[in-house]
Parts: C-alpha cells; structure tokens; sequence
C-alpha cells in the first residue's frame, strides 16, 4: 500500500467510477444533482487542510463500464495529476449476462498502471457482499473472484483498498436506496468514513457503528415491497439492458475540472 503517513499533504483528488462515484442516489440539499461517498471524502480531505488549498474533481458517470473510464476518464486524471485519484468501476460490467471477471481484471489493470503514473496515490475499491440483495445475490460468486483481482492489483501496483465487501455496515437495507441499486444517503456517509479511514484521516463517526432497530414489516408488507421494486426498478433496468441503452448516455461528468470545494 502507498505511504499514508501524512495525509494532510493531499491537496488535489479526483474520482473516476461510475454512478456509484457520480453519487446516485444522494441527492444534495440544494437539489442540484447527487453527492455521493466521494463528495463526502473530499469535504473530509478539505477539513483537513484549514488553508483552503484543497481541489477536487469528479468524473464518474452513470452506466460507464470499465473500459470506457479507461477511455474518457483515464487521460483527463493524466491531464490533472492530482495526489490522490479514487477508482471505482467493473461493477457494471460484472452484472452483465456471460462476463468474464478475469478480462474485466486486466482493463483494470490497464487503468491502474497509467493512474500510478499521474497520481501520488491510488484508492481502489472493491465490490460489495451482495449476499442480501435481491437479483444481484446470484452474482456473489463472480463479484468475490473480481474482488480476489483487485486485492491483487493493489499489492502489486501499491495501491490503497477501499473494501467495500467487509464494511458491515451497509449489508443492512437502510444502507441502500429504494432502487436497491445504490446506496442511500447515510450507505455513502458510511462509505466516505471508511475511506478516509483507509487513507489515514480521524473521522468522527465510526463507519460500522450499529444502527437503530429497524421498523418491523409484515410479509404482507414486505411483498408488496418487493412487487413495487420490481415494478419500479427492476423492470426498467432489464428493459435498458435488452435495448442496449445506459442510464448515463448523454450525461457528462458533474466536476470535470480540479476546482476548490
């Protein structure tokens, strides 16, 4: 793993990934667009830095599968240099029908090689359990494997681990949005604690901290839950997928640019 010893020296981050990075779906107080884990780690970076020198960028798009953050992403981190670059991505490409967790590894891999090379520091992320989760429990298998190939790039390019397979705390539903796709509001909170964890920062939340007892559901409940999901949701993202469609075309990075928070 890279050298954290001195964390506060991170003056520039940026993150790639897709729609869990772009933020969906933690929608920010003012209205205008999502949050997400990485805006929340890059207010933590900011506190750390009371001179106000600190910049961010997010470039993570809906949809995006890995090798196109290779394509679009990849140069522009090359163009920044920033000292620190997250990247999140594969996971679109692991729910895909038939995909090979190995192939998608070695585009990783590609993209990890040339971000060591523009960036002080590289946090990878890992899959999560997805042992709970309706549909995407069926692919634990293949996500754990991916998961075995990220581990593995990052001791051999030394980057840092974001694993998001062992962070306990968002395996409970409140974690996640009403989609079951992507993280709630306080999953993301939990998920830029961890971060910041990894990178050496003091957090004042402990991200795995207990959350209060959940509101009992009769099963009757919990059907028509599960019906209205799939309604809503699960249909609509099949559809998409048979068409050939994503859910980020014509949507463009919400902070392209390295600028102050």
């Amino acid at each position: 793993m890279a050298d954290q010893s001195d964390n506060f020296t991170i003056a520039s981050y940026v993150a790639v990934g897709d729609s869990f990075t772009e933020g969906l779906n933690d929608p920010r107080p003012d209205g205008a667009g999502y949050a997400g884990w990485a805006d929340r780690l890059a207010e933590l970076l900011a506190a750390g830095r009371p001179d106000g020198g600190f910049r961010y960028a997010n470039l993570a798009v809906r949809g995006r599968l890995i090798a196109q953050m290779v394509e679009e992403q990849v140069p522009r981190v090359q163009e920044l240099r920033p000292d620190l670059v997250s990247i999140c991505g594969g996971g679109n490409d692991v729910l895909r029908p038939g995909s090979d967790p190995d192939a998608i590894a070695e585009t990783f891999e590609a993209a990890v090689v040339q971000l060591r090379s523009a960036a002080g520091t590289v946090l990878i992320c890992t899959g999560f359990d997805t042992r709970d989760m309706p549909v995407l429990r069926r692919l634990r298998g293949r996500i754990a494997t991916y998961n075995a190939h990220l581990r593995a790039i990052a001791d051999r390019h030394g980057c840092a681990v974001l694993d998001l397979w062992s962070l306990r705390s968002v395996q409970d539903r409140r974690a996640w949005s009403s989609d079951r796709l992507h993280l709630s509001p306080e999953g993301h909170q939990r998920v830029a604690l961890r971060a910041a964890q990894v990178l050496g920062l003091p957090v004042e939340r402990d991200p795995e901290e207990a959350w209060p007892p959940p509101e009992w559901h009769s099963p009757a409940e919990l059907r028509r839950e599960n019906l209205q999901w799939a309604r809503e949701h699960l249909v609509p993202w099949v559809g998409r997928r048979l068409r050939g469609e994503s859910s980020g075309d014509h949507i463009e990075a919400k902070r392209p640019d390295l600028l102050p928070l």
